[in-house]
């Protein structure tokens, strides 16, 4: 295995990687800001209102989007690291 096949095999890795985590991510930002907004604009500091609704979007979303998850994680390899392993 040369080095372009190698940092290009971590080049795809990192990206799917990027694209697995980019749904939870991005719910549990905009979860944050709103429940954070909503505490400012209330004046309510109860820690357990940062955690539960974050929590709550974060399991949603996950439970949502497994099979896109499971596909691109499950196509990478198939493509990309079983041919690498079997030497094709």
């Amino acid at each position: 295995m040369t080095e372009a096949v190698l940092f290009d095999t971590l080049r795809q890795g990192l990206w799917v990687a990027v694209m697995i985590s980019l749904p939870i991510l991005g719910v549990a930002l905009l979860a944050g800001v709103t429940v954070g907004l909503f505490q400012a604009l209330t004046s309510i500091q109860e820690m357990t209102l940062t955690f539960v609704p974050k929590l709550l979007a974060i399991l949603i979303v996950f439970w949502v989007s497994m099979g896109f998850m499971t596909e691109t994680l499950t196509g990478f390899f198939r493509t990309t690291i079983v041919p690498l392993i079997s030497g094709g």
